[in-house]
Parts: structure tokens; sequence; C-alpha cells
């Protein structure tokens, strides 16, 4: 067992509690989240949110013979009560026997690291930087219609105890911008652009950043004169940005093992040592990547944060897992069992995804292009299953090796096993940004995406 920091009265409180009921099933956890949140928006010239919270809350996870029961609560006055109450429901359930991974319990207290707290900025301060930002956007071009500005902080300590001897509390900073526009054109053509900013310890990171903000109107106003492209099957590229939500959405839901274990075709397609892509392809998700949305120390089962490689030269290598996943499937647990709050149960999410960078300059990757497509940045999209379908934000045609004409309503679908197959060169260069993913009704999760440019063969794109 690891010490670095001596227990909190709370994990010690949390750790009696275990202690005295945890006799009456196989596994018993804990986790209670203090949190402080501040959001402040604009919507047009309107200033229209400022909302405050303050939260403690916590779930309870039981588990017997394979049952498990999740019940949460809103106070420690009711913990005890709670408790019982999740290990009888999880006795009414129990079918099978339970499977765990085994983990090395750990006692530990992770600090939030604190350049610029913005807890320590006053709110009129905060309201006149968005304000600032908010006319930057609607004065920028007369077909601006309107715009969605807004500022959200959040401070919260989540304490983990577990039957297993895990007693934990990790303090997280989260503090983003968000900047949105809509224009609108002659008949009635309408674009939206988007721009977000985000730190994990620094609230200067929104100061001085007017060049990044007005990306937002200048991707809207720019698609506004823009024809829809031709429907057909085209060689794309996909900017770092698309690359990296292509890989999240496409492709790594299907390395989650819950899906996998659930999904008999899943666990056909996705057997480790099985070869996808060219070997320059590398899939990664790493939880120790600095300072973005999805890292972590521990997750929320105490596993620590780890990087895995989930293609490894072109060839199917590693899945995520949570302690059941890992468990019933006798691999490893990964470090990916997470929760939107401690008032969810945790569940195999991602954390930072995204494609290493490869060999070509992405210049290069374009020259011998008679006719293609350079996609960037996602509008929105889905998937099912193994197919998928995305709407880029920006698209220009590739004539003659180089960028030409900018094109509007371009959208991407295709089988991602196929697809995979399907590339043919990754750049040199790399980049991640924030995001949020949704899963089983827990949205936005905190994670991040990234990559080089990504050259494609064979790509379905649709336009009007």
């Amino acid at each position: 067992m690891t010490v670095t920091l001596a227990p909190t009265r709370i994990q010690d409180q949390l750790q009696e509690v275990i202690q005295h009921h945890a006799q009456g099933v196989d596994y018993l956890e804990i986790r209670l989240e203090q949190s402080e949140s501040l959001r402040l928006g604009f919507r047009g010239t309107r200033f229209d949110a400022v909302d405050r919270g303050l939260s403690l809350a916590g779930g309870i996870r039981a588990c017997y013979q394979g049952g498990w029961s999740f019940v949460t609560f809103n106070g420690l006055g009711e913990l005890a009560a709670r408790v019982q109450d999740a290990v009888a429901q999880a006795h009414l359930i129990a079918q099978e026997r339970t499977e765990l991974a085994d983990i090395t319990p750990v006692v530990d207290y992770v600090a939030a690291p604190l350049v610029s707290d913005p807890r320590t900025v006053p709110l009129a301060e905060k309201r006149e930087l968005l304000n600032h930002y908010n006319n930057l956007l609607l004065h920028y071009d007369s077909r601006i219609q309107t715009t969605s500005v807004g500022y959200r902080e959040r401070f919260g300590i989540t304490y983990l105890a577990t039957s297993t001897g895990t007693n934990l509390a990790q303090e997280r900073l989260d503090v983003s911008g968000m900047f949105g526009v809509v224009a609108r054109g002659t008949e009635l053509v309408v674009r939206q652009g988007y721009e977000s900013v985000h730190s994990r310890s620094d609230y200067n990171v929104l100061l001085g950043i007017e060049e990044q903000v007005l990306g937002a109107a200048q991707r809207a106003v720019r698609q506004l004169e823009a024809q829809p492209v031709k429907g057909g099957q085209y060689t794309v590229i996909l900017d770092p940005y698309l690359a990296g939500v292509f890989i999240h959405e496409a492709f790594g839901h299907l390395s989650e093992a819950d899906f996998v274990y659930e999904n008999p075709r899943m666990q056909e397609l996705l057997q480790l040592g099985r070869p996808v892509a060219i070997p320059d392809l590398n899939v990664v998700d790493d939880a120790t990547l600095p300072g973005l949305p999805g890292s972590l120390v521990y997750d929320d089962e105490g596993v620590p944060g780890q990087r895995k490689y989930l293609i490894k030269d072109g060839v199917l290598t590693q899945r995520l897992h949570s302690r059941e996943t890992a468990g019933k499937m006798g691999e490893p647990p990964t470090g990916n069992a997470r929760a939107l709050s401690a008032t969810y149960a945790p569940i195999v999410r991602m954390t930072n995804t995204g494609i290493e960078p490869g060999t070509r300059e992405p210049a290069e990757m374009m020259q011998d292009i008679d006719q293609g497509v350079y996609c960037v940045r996602m509008l929105g999209g889905q998937t099912n299953g193994e197919l998928f379908t995305f709407a880029a934000a920006e698209g220009y045609m590739i004539r003659n090796g180089e960028l030409a004409e900018p094109v509007s309503d371009v959208t991407l679908s295709g089988n991602v096993f196929q697809t995979l197959q399907d590339i043919e060169a990754v750049g040199k260069d790399t980049i991640y940004r924030n995001g949020g993913c949704g899963k089983a009704g827990q949205s936005p999760l905190p994670v991040s995406v990234g990559g080089p440019h990504v050259r494609m063969k064979n790509v379905v794109i649709g336009g009007r």
C-alpha cells in the first residue's frame, strides 16, 4: 500500500462506515464529492446566466455474487442508512460469481495544481471579460446573427473508500470558455462556428485569446460562401481535430470493454493481435498527459491512470477496462472506470484518446491528390456499432495537389474497420483538443481528442 499524504477527516469517516458494513458483500465502495461551481453566459446581446452552486453528494456501490446495486446520498448524516440499502439491494439481485480484477489498494490525497485560481477573480471581472469576447463576435461581420458565449469553472474534491483498502481523495479544477456564433447569408443559408478554451489549473488561459475567439466567427462566415460538395468517393485529409474526433467516436468507443464483452460480433472483430491498419497507425488512450480534460492520477475505482496502446503498429493490442470487465475478460485493469460525478456509477470510459504522430509532412500528403477533400473540425455526427457518419465544420476541395475552393455540407460515412484499412498516411504533426463525451446518460464527461493530419482513400462524402 502506498501512502503519500495523511487521509483527511472525511476519508477516515468513510473508511469507518466501509469497515462496519463490508462483511455482508463481496465488494463495497463509497464515493463522496464536494464541489463549487460557477457558470456565466451571453446569448446574443443578452447576459442570461449567472449560476453558482455548492454540492455535497455521493454514491454507494455494493456487489454480492455478481449483483450490483447503486444508491446515492446527499449528506453524511444519511450515509450509514444508505449503505445498508445498497447492501440489501445487492443481495436481492445476486445471481452469479463476482469477478473483479485485483488491484493494489492506495491511500492518497491528490491536490490540484493551481497556477491562477479562478475563485480569487471577482465575478464582475469575469463578466466583463466574457462581454468583451461576446462583442468581438457580434461585431465581426454584419452576417453574424447571434452568439452563445459561456464561462464555467468547477472545483471539486472526490473521496473514494473501498472494502479492499483504497482510501483516496482527488482534487480537480476545470476552467472553460465556450464561444459559438450563428451566421446567416443569402437564401437562408445558416452556418455555425465554435471555439473553446480549457485549463485544469489556470484562469489566465482565458486572457488575451481574441484571435482564437474570432476563429469561430471566421469559420462561420467563410462557410457562407461555400458551395455544397458533390457527393461521391474521395481521397480525404482530416485535420488533427477531426482525426481525433474520428478515432474517439468511431473506434475508441468500440475499445470500451463493456461494449465488447456484451457483443459477440465485436469480440470477433476486435480480437487482440488482429492487424487493422497500416504499420504507421498507432492509437493511444493516455490518462497521463499533463493538464488535459481526460487526465487523471486515479480513475473512479482507484486504479492508476495509464497510457494504453489500442492500436500499435497497425495491430489491435489493448482494450479499455473497469475492474469488472477486466476480471471477466481476464485482462489487466486499465484505469478507465469513470463517472460524471459521485452520484453516477463508474463505467468504462475513455480519457485522452488520439492518433500518435506518423512520418509524413502534412503538405506532402496532399501533393499527389488530383481531386479530394480537406475536412476541418467536426460539426456533429453519430456512430452505430462499426458504422459512422460525421459532418465536418469546414471543407475545401483538393485539386492537383493544392487546396482549392471551400465546400459545405461535407458529411463522411463508412465502416470503421474498412476506413482504418483505407488510411494511407499519418502526419508528423499533432494536437489535442478538449471535448465532452456522452455514454449511458453521463454527459459531458471531460475528455480530449487528438492526432495529426490523416489521409484516407475511398471515403464516401455526401453533399446537399
